[in-house]
């Protein structure tokens, strides 16, 4: 086999190995998402107990206001936007 079909090999194969994040094109790290999308998603799912406790709020409805907020960052948004459209599924 020629250097030049092996090298193109080598690279198909090492993409089929590296898992992509559920929301953009980076790296899985964990749960399925990247290393920015996996911080918002433990920050989402920490801050939903002081929701919870503070104001009776459901997870759909906390998604749906994390979504909506013109406060929330981007990574935490794409984050609540996909666990809303999963949970639908």
């Amino acid at each position: 086999m020629d250097a030049m079909r092996q090298s193109r090999l080598s690279k198909q194969e090492k993409g089929k190995n590296e898992l992509k994040c559920k929301i953009c094109h980076r790296n899985v790290e964990k749960k399925g998402y990247c290393g920015f999308h996996v911080e918002a998603y433990k920050n989402i799912i920490q801050k939903y107990r002081f929701w919870q406790a503070a104001s009776g709020i459901s997870w759909k409805e906390y998604l749906r206001k994390i979504a909506d907020s013109p406060l929330t960052g981007e990574w935490a948004r794409e984050v609540a936007k996909h666990l809303i459209k999963v949970e639908k599924t």
